[in-house]
């Protein structure tokens, strides 16, 4: 399902009362409100709180401006633009070298935005964030009335706009959700977490994940996912993405067959100005293969997904973080002599034959 046009504001879609603090009712239970992983330092701790307080401080143009020129300052110091410039080369060959470079410069500018925009205590989000519509509102309307039903759905995103405030912001508008995420480390990472659990979502951790995601639904949170993040090739499928074979995690897709849940890929875009404000867009549900259709029916709706991924970034290209190495972990060779053309389509396993 293609996105449609864009709609009325979201708060004239039927949902809880819009307001910029996080919302009373259902919160996650508790074994999905704690943080795993590596917490900073003493003095490290001292020194953080004290930047997280001066942007607290700021104003939300502010923490704009120092967006913008932290990373316009990090594109012009070179840090990982090679990266960049490179993944650009392989996935939009069709563009200009300056047209990459402008979008390169944009994704830098999108990865300051969500460090600065993430970190802060209290308002996070523009006062007129629920007034920058919705596209794809078929596939929004599918999904608000699957969570009426009670039950919770599974909803991917990527590495695009803000995908910390994205979560608020579904949260906000009456999807009950659980984050997917991994134990790490650090300050920044930690002050995240936090950030995550105060807005009411939990916390799933990839030890058990597969069991967590099935009982979150039943009980009606959705699970929130990130689907382009590379894993170890043992651990991944292979997916067409952007013209290359990309390791990806089956989970979405495992958790889809064993709970019979929707898939919806749903990303924040954010519209031009400045502000901590973003247009939802959805796509789906996006269906699992048909029974038979496919040998390898996981792999092959991991790459359905994917492709809804791709298309929401390249509508938007200067969102999604082109600095990071999606492709570093290669497809074993079978695979990219057998890999299917349709590298947009998600056809990526072969039908299975029927006599």
């Amino acid at each position: 399902m293609e996105c449609a046009t864009v709609s009325a504001p979201l708060s004239s879609h039927p949902s809880p009362a819009q307001t910029n603090t996080p919302p009373e009712g259902k919160k996650p239970p508790e074994h999905l409100r704690r943080i795993i992983g590596e917490p900073p330092g003493p003095i490290v701790a001292l020194l953080t709180r004290g930047v997280w307080a001066l942007l607290t401080a700021l104003s939300l143009g502010a923490r704009d401006a120092l967006a913008r020129f932290v990373g316009n300052l990090a594109y012009t110091l070179g840090i990982r633009r090679k990266v960049a410039l490179d993944n650009l080369a392989h996935a939009m060959p069709e563009k200009s070298e300056a047209e990459r470079r402008a979008i390169a410069r944009g994704a830098y500018i999108t990865m300051a935005r969500v460090v600065v925009e993430s970190l802060p205590s209290g308002d996070r989000l523009a006062p007129d964030w629920d007034q920058q519509g919705v596209e794809g509102e078929e596939a929004w309307a599918a999904l608000k009335a699957h969570v009426a039903t009670g039950k919770g759905a599974l909803l991917v995103t990527a590495h695009f706009g803000n995908w910390e405030l994205l979560g608020q912001m579904l949260i906000r508008l009456g999807v009950p959700l659980n984050a997917l995420v991994r134990p790490l480390k650090g300050a920044l990472n930690t002050r995240i977490a936090e950030n995550r659990l105060r807005v009411g979502a939990g916390l799933i951790y990839p030890k058990g994940a597969i069991q967590e995601i099935t009982d979150a639904v039943h009980r009606g949170e959705s699970a929130f996912m990130l689907l382009d993040q590379a894993l170890p090739a043992k651990s991944a499928v292979f997916v067409p993405f952007f013209g290359r074979l990309a390791s990806t995690t089956p989970a979405m897709a495992v958790a889809a067959e064993r709970t019979g849940m929707p898939v919806f890929v749903v990303v924040g875009v954010r519209p031009p100005g400045p502000g901590a404000r973003f247009r939802l867009e959805v796509e789906g549900p996006i269906p699992a293969p048909a029974p038979g259709e496919f040998a390898d029916p996981i792999t092959e709706h991991t790459a359905r997904v994917t492709a809804g991924l791709e298309r929401a970034i390249r509508r938007h290209p200067e969102q999604w973080l082109w600095l990071h190495r999606r492709w570093k972990v290669q497809p074993p060779a079978a695979l990219v002599t057998a890999a299917s053309p349709g590298l947009t389509q998600g056809t990526v396993a072969e039908p299975s034959r029927r006599d």
